[in-house]
């Protein structure tokens, strides 16, 4: 019976491409084991959160006070914004932080919508792994998946 609790504890865990624990807003302790050997100490950390576009698609978007939670000491200051699957298609967008647990997209992100067809009811996915870059996927009114770019390349493992 114990060992059946143990199993269960372990399911519904959301990870990522590299295997690092990937619930919203959940840090780990210890490091996951990654399939390479990395040479950066730091702790594996990734935060993803979905988006509804309910206004002006152009204006600076704010971002959910978890996630400014989460990245509350290592603020990025700028944020690469890649599509998923997609390994050069990067915006960069620069982030503003207003106070205590407020955090918005601004400059460029104005860009970013305009290039990606954001209309109000699109639904956005973003994965932030650090790094200063975030995943995005874009899905539109009716819940489908847009799809902009891909790498073809084997290599490229995308989400």
């Amino acid at each position: 019976m114990a060992d059946l609790a143990s199993r269960r504890a372990g399911q519904g865990r959301g990870r990522d491409r590299r295997g690092r624990d990937c619930r919203a807003g959940a840090t780990s302790p210890h490091r996951w084991p990654s399939p390479a050997p990395s040479s950066s100490s730091q702790e594996a950390r990734c935060f993803e959160f979905i988006l509804r576009i309910d206004e002006d698609t152009l204006d600076i978007k704010s971002l959910p006070d978890k996630f400014a939670e989460f990245v509350d000491g290592a603020e990025p200051v700028k944020l690469q914004l890649r599509e998923a699957r997609c390994g050069f298609c990067r915006s960069p967008v620069e982030v503003l932080f207003y106070g205590q647990g407020k955090i918005y997209l601004h400059t460029g992100w104005d860009k970013f919508a305009h290039v990606h067809n954001l209309k109000e009811g699109c639904l956005l996915t973003f994965l932030y792994e650090g790094d200063d870059e975030m995943i995005v996927k874009v899905f539109d009114k009716i819940s489908c998946r847009r799809h902009y770019h891909t790498d073809e390349s084997s290599e490229n493992t995308g989400i």
